[in-house]
């Protein structure tokens, strides 16, 4: 490898000007992939959206879910979540109350290294989604 060429990737490396940051987007659905450590349950389709007035939405699995959030740089919080009360499978209504309760933990936000959002709380495994198809 050149000299030249050499010098251009070490310092695109150090600098991380080589790709431009990724930013996550309001007004935007991503899907859940992961909470935490587990995968979701097969079939399931679970949502976050960021809207523009400050209030989060989506579908928890069973039911829509709805909260507050605050968004600064790469820090995300988000209120108690509120629900619609429908009953599901167990299985699904253990899930979505993981969701549910890990909203509650967020506390930042980044994207992996395949673009992937990860919502992190202070301790543990991020929720993991991708931006949902329009």
């Amino acid at each position: 490898m050149n000299r030249r060429l050499t010098i251009c990737l070490l310092a695109a490396a150090l600098t991380g000007c080589a790709t431009p940051a990724l930013q996550m987007e309001t007004e935007r659905t991503y899907q859940v992939e992961w909470i935490g450590e587990r995968p979701l349950i097969d079939n399931s389709h679970l949502t976050i959206t960021l809207g523009d007035d400050g209030r989060a939405y989506g579908n928890a699995g069973c039911n829509h879910w709805f909260a507050g959030y605050t968004l600064n740089g790469n820090m995300l919080s988000f209120s108690a979540a509120g629900s619609t009360r429908k009953m599901c499978a167990p299985a699904l209504m253990e899930q979505e109350a993981r969701f549910l309760d890990s909203l509650g933990e967020v506390q930042r936000w980044d994207f992996s290294t395949i673009e992937q959002l990860r919502l992190w709380p202070a301790e543990g495994k991020p929720l993991r989604l991708w931006p949902q198809s329009n």
